[in-house]
């Protein structure tokens, strides 16, 4: 048994990464899955999303089958977020669920992974009130499911394995893509930023990049096999290559997925201070790199920011941000704000809404402060109430709403390339797919059209989404 260590999961050495190439086998003897199944709930953010396709993957090479229905599986996994108490609350809710099925189902193997599983307070706690959970695995060791549930198989008790470590880069683990035309590649792990409220430092490893050569290699690979739209992915994107190379950055890395011809690219989660004027320039060059910016802001108030040790001020932001704007031609950018942070005053969300007000997001993601067990900020004084909190948040949202109908209402009667995915979920007649700059799409049009790149005329505006006919034929793309 191995639990994680929150003070050893800080730790940053100048210990070179590794690169391994072979650490992910299957044994014949593991191919235990025939006419079983396995259900796999994911909590959290595109990289927990990542995560999932190679578990599925791995669970399909053990000769598993996918089922949506958690009570007809005969394996289930919880791949959980550790970014906000509200997530860590809905994971247990959804033990307590499966607790009951497993007293009924005796057989049934249940595994808890992912980012929840690193917290120090979380692997305490499966481990005295939930013994009946049969595996535990932090994010360092995806490649090892397999070897645990035959452990656990074999022992008939927990097996929990958590390494509070630096972390290598493990290649060639397989993945099962959840849209044939959208693909998520991995460009980096981990992150050495150590924002006082955040717990991914912890959760995910240090800093460490992906060869630029094994990225490439996937891009192309994905893009053969028919993929329009590749985002890269890593808990700050722009720092790519820091660690790895001299005189290779995420400027560079763009440049060469762009080069390759994927007719979509664009990248998540950027880091303000690490998003430089070459990358801008390589965005506007490119028209295959989508001009869509995910630049999370988190507050308006310097003394906020400060404390939140996010290292620019709300003016060096707005530079960054007037520089996106006036370079990359239809640019939306959208940003993530946090209210109710321990210390944030009337005065300092005010700020926020002031900056909200001269940057007009086109979209952003809002959330009331969440304590994280080990971050700085857990030990702050709090000086709002929840009450408090709660109206902050309210009078945000309205703030945010009214600037994505805005943002909405400019592409009104506008003809916009649309990838279309599929049915739409609200309306069994109707397809949906993305702009070019990541807006959600409604759109009357024939199933031919699904898995390409089509323009689309802007019928009608709504907050969150907008509605749209074909308006000539798919594009070659």
């Amino acid at each position: 048994m191995i639990l994680p260590d929150m003070l050893e999961a800080k730790k940053r050495t100048d210990k070179k990464s590794k690169f391994l190439y072979d650490e992910y086998k299957i044994d014949e003897n593991m191919k235990i899955g025939k006419n079983k199944k396995y259900y796999i709930k994911t909590y959290g953010c595109q990289m927990n999303e990542h995560d999932s396709e190679n578990l599925s993957a791995i669970l399909e090479d053990m000769l598993y089958e996918r089922t949506d229905d958690m009570m007809d599986a005969d394996i289930i996994l919880l791949n959980t977020c550790a970014i906000r108490e509200n997530a860590h609350n809905k994971v247990f809710g959804m033990l307590g669920r499966i607790k009951h099925l497993k007293e009924s189902k005796k057989d049934i193997i249940v595994g808890v992974c992912g980012c929840m599983a690193q917290e120090e307070v979380v692997a305490s706690e499966l481990k005295k009130k939930c013994k009946w959970v049969d595996i535990v695995f932090g994010t360092h060791n995806i490649h090892r499911l397999p070897n645990l549930i035959m452990e656990a198989i074999k022992n008939k008790k927990q097996e929990m394995e958590v390494f509070s470590i630096e972390g290598d880069i493990i290649e060639n683990i397989p993945y099962k893509r959840e849209n044939k035309y959208k693909a998520y590649v991995n460009i980096m792990y981990g992150c050495d930023k150590f924002c006082t409220y955040c717990i991914v430092p912890y959760t995910r490893g240090k800093q460490r990049s992906r060869k630029k050569e094994d990225i490439i290699n996937e891009v192309k690979k994905l893009k053969d096999d028919g993929v329009m739209e590749i985002t890269l992915l890593g808990q700050n994107v722009n720092a790519y290559g820091k660690d790895l190379y001299d005189d290779y950055g995420m400027e560079n890395l763009l440049e060469d997925v762009a080069k390759t011809s994927v007719p979509r690219i664009k990248f998540v989660t950027s880091h303000p201070w690490d998003f430089t004027d070459k990358m801008i320039d390589i965005i506007a060059k490119y028209d295959n790199i989508m001009p869509f910016i995910h630049l999370p802001v988190q507050s308006g108030s310097n003394k906020i920011l400060k404390l939140m040790g996010r290292r620019y001020t709300k003016e060096e932001y707005l530079k960054l941000f007037n520089k996106i704007k006036d370079k990359i031609k239809n640019v939306s950018i959208t940003t993530d704000i946090i209210v109710g942070f321990p210390s944030e005053e009337e005065s300092d969300f005010n700020e926020t809404l002031d900056l909200v007000n001269t940057c007009k997001f086109d979209l952003a993601y809002t959330f009331i402060y969440s304590p994280r067990v080990g971050t700085p900020a857990a030990k702050l004084e709090d000086k709002s109430s929840m009450e408090e909190k709660s109206e902050r948040l309210d009078k945000l949202n309205e703030l945010i709403n009214k600037y994505a109908k805005e943002s909405n209402e400019k592409l009104k009667d506008k003809i916009v390339p649309v990838l279309i995915e599929g049915v739409s979920e609200k309306d069994n007649n109707m397809f949906m797919g993305y702009t070019d700059t990541n807006k959600l799409v409604n759109i009357k049009a024939d199933k031919k059209y699904i898995g390409k790149i089509i323009d689309v005329k802007i019928t009608e505006v709504k907050t969150w989404s907008l509605n749209g006919e074909v308006k000539v034929l798919e594009k070659s793309v």
